[in-house]
């Protein structure tokens, strides 16, 4: 992709080690539906940290639920992590909490522990809202914490389905940066040809956001292949095809591309992405990239 002046300024600030953010979605329930505490989250960052890829960038879903900053933050300073965060942007109450608690989090721990700001998830492919509505949710979002003197990038998080709609245009054109969800085992897709979906998927969102607003990046903030589920059409969930998508498309994306996989843990789940299982060790060996 092309590189904007605020692109090459994210990249910029990423640690010298590694050109792109290699991260984890980390919910903030535990898997007996508890919310995560802060030790909680330090375990989950300590395990994060222990895989050969020496993982210290996670995103979260949601600022305030399940207190998640309040207890994650503090956590994430501890270990050496940084977040991209989540903000909800359905029900406007429950939007200013979210909102409150990013307010609470930065005044009191600063800004140095955040990646960047998502507002909203999966919400114009779920047809909650307008594109006009989320795009001044963004604006709004922003204008809260450039006030506050953060100047991490604020974007939007949504299937590649929805980056690729025109009536979303305003969405892209809000954002600083484009969230991309891309599951090829949703789209039936055999692990055969799941590389090349998932691929597919990443330049069909690259072509629509560089036609209406060239230089922005694209990220990819969910993908993964389940090690446990129903089938989908040609899609198989197993152990062996989900260490296949690993190593056929982390391995490729942790080289080009801000990503975020899918996901630290959630064995009680189904389909049931999570890396670590019940016994908190890895499921499939993560070696190889």
């Amino acid at each position: 992709m092309h590189f904007s002046t605020i692109a090459t300024l994210a990249a910029a600030a990423l640690p010298l080690t590694n050109a792109y953010w290699t991260g984890f979605n980390v919910g903030a329930n535990n898997n007996d539906g508890s919310c995560k505490s802060t030790a909680d989250w330090e375990a989950a960052f300590n395990k994060l940290a222990g895989l050969p890829q020496h993982i210290t960038s996670v995103r979260v879903y949601a600022a305030s639920d399940c207190n998640t900053l309040a207890n994650a933050v503090p956590a994430a300073i501890a270990s050496g992590v940084q977040i991209l965060v989540g903000i909800w942007a359905e029900d406007s109450t429950h939007y200013t909490n979210e909102k409150n608690a990013l307010q609470a989090a930065i005044n009191a721990h600063g800004s140095d522990w955040i990646i960047a700001i998502s507002v909203g998830s999966e919400d114009l492919y779920r047809g909650d809202t307008s594109a006009s509505t989320l795009a001044q949710q963004i604006y709004d979002v922003r204008g809260m914490v450039r006030a506050m003197g953060v100047e991490q990038q604020v974007g939007h998080v949504d299937t590649w389905t929805a980056w690729v709609d025109n009536a979303n245009t305003e969405v892209i054109q809000a954002s600083d940066f484009i969230g991309l969800d891309s599951y090829p085992y949703f789209q039936s897709a055999a692990i055969a040809d799941a590389s090349n979906t998932f691929w597919q998927s990443m330049t069909a969102t690259r072509n629509q956001v560089n036609a209406v607003s060239p230089g922005k990046w694209v990220w990819v903030t969910e993908t993964g292949w389940p090690v446990s589920g129903p089938n989908y059409g040609a899609a198989v969930a197993s152990v062996q095809n989900a260490q296949t998508y690993w190593r056929s498309v982390a391995c490729a994306c942790f080289q080009q591309v801000h990503v975020f996989w899918y996901a630290y843990q959630d064995y009680s789940a189904s389909p049931s992405f999570g890396v670590f299982g019940s016994n908190g060790n890895a499921i499939y060996d993560l070696y190889g990239c």
